[in-house]
């Protein structure tokens, strides 16, 4: 039997109620806005870094292999194709570019709805190019779209400056 005040049971254990609101409570805690925002970001962020520090032989220096990748292997799957990319070394330049700084941008939390919107672009380019891919892609523009719906959160530069720009108000 429960008592009047549905905090215990007869054998004064913690109602599976109570266990539940403190299971709750304690997960919220855990998973804080700030913190889910910046893992988030960090997410999205790791893929496309490592895929960009491949591209490079050096500061602006593409690779060979990036080039080689953008004129040979990788095709648009498009109707009536697959075709080659255009200008295979500018599209690499660009991709290789995008790779490295929108995930520094995310990571510094600046102007980071504008990277996750770079990021989502570039999601959809790699589905076109590798559609056996979608999983991981929908994975990618999931979190893309969660960082550009609710923005950076309260570790991020973005934060820093929006505070700054109110109390100058």
């Amino acid at each position: 039997m429960i008592t009047n005040q549905h905090m215990t049971t007869d054998s004064g254990l913690p109602s599976p109620g109570v266990l539940i609101d403190k299971a709750n409570h304690l997960v919220q805690t855990l998973a804080t806005p700030s913190l889910v925002q910046l893992v988030l970001r960090a997410a999205l962020a790791v893929p496309f870094w490592r895929s960009g520090m491949l591209k490079w032989d050096g500061f602006l220096r593409l690779n060979d292999t990036a080039v080689t990748l953008f004129s040979d292997e990788f095709m648009l799957h498009l109707p009536g194709g697959p075709y080659h990319f255009p200008a295979p070394t500018v599209m690499a330049f660009l991709s290789g570019s995008g790779e490295i700084m929108f995930p520094i941008l995310l990571m510094l939390g600046l102007g980071t709805r504008f990277a996750a919107l770079g990021l989502l672009f570039m999601t959809l380019i790699v589905e076109l190019t590798v559609p056996d891919g979608w999983p991981i892609h929908l994975t990618w523009a999931a979190m893309a779209l969660g960082i550009m719906a609710h923005g950076p959160g309260r570790l991020s530069i973005d934060h820093l400056l929006c505070r700054a720009r109110s109390h100058g108000r």
